[in-house]
């Protein structure tokens, strides 16, 4: 990569003082693993890829299906029927050939988990479910690994920072998973496309700041009310 293509590529946010040459050269050395490409996951590849970060993993085991595509961006529908994690993977290529990326097509487990995390620098939790909430949030703290988490229902979204540089993490907020009767299915309750788009930025966001070494959320819950825009920080 010349010293030319990373500066036609990346100069409107080198010159920010807050980032530099230092900064972007953090990005290219940084290698973050992306668990779901889908409502969360894709908004979240669509930042981080152009943005610089050098190595970037997908994990995700689904096919793409008509009904994804609503707020799903990275696929097409000429696209349904095909994986995921290697449909992502080409389309970020694309946005950025300059990084590697690499694809995992498999469910997370507790007999993969350790090895595919432990590849990667941070952890953004796209996941759609509690069981890989957890397992992400236990393999990262036992490895040490930086999450940054998110979560979508409706019109509302959740975000925050987990196992940062000491910080606490998603047991210290939610020491169980609910009982899977009191979890809420997205498969009837339903989301507005936009949502996750969203939720997914602020992901990307704080991913990119955290590689860069910015302020970003510390033992805080950041809860989203889209319907009336009220915004609330919880500390825990």
């Amino acid at each position: 990569m010349s010293v030319v293509q990373d500066f036609l590529r990346y100069n409107r946010q080198v010159i920010l003082p807050e980032i530099g040459d230092e900064g972007q050269q953090k990005l290219k050395k940084a290698s973050v693993l992306v668990i779901g490409a889908g409502g969360l996951g894709c908004p979240v590849l669509q930042y981080i890829a152009p943005a610089g970060v050098g190595t970037i993993g997908i994990v995700d085991f689904d096919l793409i299906e008509i009904h994804n595509l609503h707020r799903q961006v990275l696929y097409t529908e000429n696209q349904a029927g095909l994986p995921k994690a290697t449909t992502a993977k080409t389309t970020v290529e694309k946005l950025n050939p300059l990084i590697k990326v690499i694809a995992f097509e498999e469910k997370l487990t507790i007999e993969n988990a350790s090895h595919i995390i432990s590849q990667f620098d941070i952890v953004v939790d796209g996941s759609d479910n509690f069981t890989t909430r957890y397992l992400v949030n236990d393999t990262c703290v036992a490895l040490g690994k930086t999450v940054v988490y998110g979560s979508i229902l409706n019109f509302e979204g959740q975000l925050a920072v987990f196992n940062h540089q000491g910080s606490k993490n998603l047991r210290d907020l939610f020491p169980e998973p609910p009982s899977a009767k009191d979890v809420p299915n997205c498969n009837f309750n339903g989301v507005l496309g936009t949502l996750p788009g969203m939720i997914g930025t602020m992901m990307a966001h704080e991913t990119l700041k955290l590689i860069i070494g910015l302020p970003t959320l510390k033992n805080e819950l950041v809860l989203f009310k889209t319907l009336d825009w009220s915004f609330v920080k919880l500390n825990f």
